[in-house]
């Protein structure tokens, strides 16, 4: 009989084991085997939690997405305003744990699945479509909503490039930051030329 309160640590077990098989033998090659090796638990419970290997994987994609929502959650609570929130934005996109080798390959091998997955579509569709709200809010503040909603799709293009460049030229914390302040500088210069 399972031990009670232990379902949401054995989850992150699994979920941090399978951020672990991908990004050392990519998403294909990572089995219900590999995940349940680097965790040190039976492969019978994945499919006890997640329904199998499809269902964990898809929840690890869930996990990426709540840290990234999270981590701007927490800079903006309490509020700030339009241009500082924009700044949040891209320091969220760039923070540490975006930047570490499990997470980034997690990251591209959801991706290149996402064209052949439905469901990992819908997760990148909502990752998408998340950000663009996100920018298009706060820009706002500076411009119409038309012109909002352009900057919005031109600063995640930016961002998003950015974090691919860094990550497929295995950039040092450095070089992610020098393509953070590349994203804010043009947000900065996407409100002076839309909203001024």
């Amino acid at each position: 009989m399972p031990k009670v309160g232990m379902e949401p640590v054995r989850r992150q077990q699994l979920i941090d084991a399978t951020l672990e098989s991908v990004a050392e033998l990519g998403l294909q090659a990572t089995t219900i085997n590999s995940i349940s090796k680097r965790a040190g638990l039976s492969s019978g419970i994945i499919s006890h939690y997640f329904g199998g290997k499809q269902g964990l994987i898809e929840a690890t994609v869930r996990y990426l997405l709540n840290n990234l929502k999270y981590s701007l959650l927490d800079k903006t609570y309490g509020g700030c305003g339009a241009e500082q929130r924009l700044m949040y934005i891209v320091e969220a996109n760039f923070a540490m744990v975006q930047q570490q080798s499990n997470t980034t390959r997690t990251w591209l091998s959801f991706w290149a699945q996402s064209m052949h997955d439905d469901e990992l579509h819908r997760l990148q569709r909502v990752n998408s479509c998340r950000l663009q709200s996100n920018l298009a809010t706060s820009f706002a503040a500076f411009m119409p909503r038309a012109q909002a909603k352009e900057a919005a799709e031109l600063a995640a293009g930016m961002i998003d490039g950015l974090w691919l460049r860094a990550v497929l030229s295995k950039a040092d914390h450095h070089a992610f930051h020098h393509s953070e302040t590349l994203a804010k500088r043009y947000i900065q210069s996407l409100i002076k030329q839309f909203g001024g």
